[in-house]
């Protein structure tokens, strides 16, 4: 079974799946869906439609260059049927994809860090920006504000009501007079 690659957006297509078209010189284009074909018709450039693989790539959202890649690459030589051959690429295809998928958390760790730092300065511009649109806080208030520390939670005592609760005790009579403890109830 050959998985061939979408001409547009770069997705798996499975055999029986999707559209062929063939040009009339002979070059064959494999979509996986209508919408891949009809966008390729209308002559869109999958560089610039942002659910395509080209575009994720062309903009750095996804890696580009990396020896992982280069496995899935389609190789036209005719191999003899190797019983050992044949575990040894299928060993050798999970550990490659295992790197290829560690890889890519990698990638994307890297491409995400210094986001949360560009977002709160982006937010703290916009609250300069539009500070006249909070509400003003008047001057007793400004003052009691910079007076008061920060509430440790350490110094916040619980109340001692769950410390204090009463333990019920099953007692029975003994003979000679008195009470005698048995056990604990809750």
């Amino acid at each position: 079974m050959r998985v061939e690659t979408c001409h547009f957006c770069s997705r798996p297509q499975y055999p029986s799946k999707g559209i062929t078209f063939v040009r009339n010189d002979g070059k064959k284009f494999m979509f996986c869906r209508s919408k891949c074909h009809k966008n390729f018709k209308m002559k869109r450039n999958p560089r610039k439609l942002k659910w395509t693989k080209a575009f994720r790539k062309s903009v750095g959202k996804e890696m580009t260059v990396d020896s992982t890649l280069t496995f899935a690459a389609r190789r036209n030589i005719p191999v003899r049927y190797n019983r050992d051959l044949v575990s040894t690429t299928l060993k050798s295809m999970q550990r490659v994809s295992e790197i290829k998928a560690k890889r890519e958390r990698v990638f994307y760790k890297n491409r995400m860090a210094g986001n949360k730092e560009r977002e709160k300065a982006a937010n703290r511009r916009l609250v300069t920006e539009n500070e006249h649109l909070l509400p003003r806080i008047r001057g007793s208030e400004k003052l009691a504000a910079e007076v008061e520390e920060p509430l440790e939670l350490e110094a916040i005592e619980m109340p001692a009501q769950k410390e204090k609760r009463k333990k019920k005790v099953k007692q029975r009579m003994v003979v000679g007079g008195g009470v005698e403890d048995e056990m604990d109830v809750d």
